[in-house]
């Protein structure tokens, strides 16, 4: 019997707000948060995140079910929804919290992920090299409530156009 409870993934592409958002809206998602993880710095805030001392990446986790969506499907939308050729970069951001990092959380995960690059780096859809870390999960520091879902909160604030 296959065991369906909820599995986490862990993903940093840049600014958290567009990568969360792009992960909400899969079927198999059945959660999604916003925080900082693979840094040194305890309970750290945007700020201290922010101010580059901390060494924390900026980070999507989404709760899932296996039995809905993979791993891999995940790994799909990660690839695509940045540049994993970009250092310490994504558009406009730039330093180390938006580095370009798979945080795993079972060795499966991890087999899965650096499988994963390896297929992408050999499909020369990118001309550079593809320099996303994968490394194991460690502590996991939530964002505060305003980063949570922050771009349907700024959708849904948004004046409606009238006809």
């Amino acid at each position: 019997m296959e065991n369906h409870e909820t599995q986490l993934a862990t993903f940093g592409a840049g600014c958290f707000w567009g990568v969360e958002a792009a992960f909400r809206k899969l079927s198999g998602v059945t959660q999604t948060s916003v925080g900082y993880m693979g840094g040194h710095f305890e309970n750290p805030c945007y700020l201290d995140v922010l101010s580059r001392i901390t060494g924390h990446a900026e980070v999507a986790q989404v709760a899932y079910d296996p039995a809905q969506i993979s791993y891999d499907a995940l790994l799909a939308v990660f690839w695509d929804c940045h540049d994993p050729t970009s250092l310490n970069r994504q558009g406009a951001d730039r330093g180390e919290q938006y580095r370009s990092v798979i945080f795993y959380h079972t060795p499966e995960q991890g087999a899965i992920a650096r499988r994963s690059k390896a297929a992408l780096a050999a499909s020369g859809r990118f001309e550079q090299a593809i320099v996303t870390a994968i490394a194991p999960a460690s502590a996991y520091w939530l964002a505060s409530e305003d980063h949570q879902h922050y771009l349907e909160k700024r959708q849904a604030e948004a004046p409606q156009a009238k006809a």
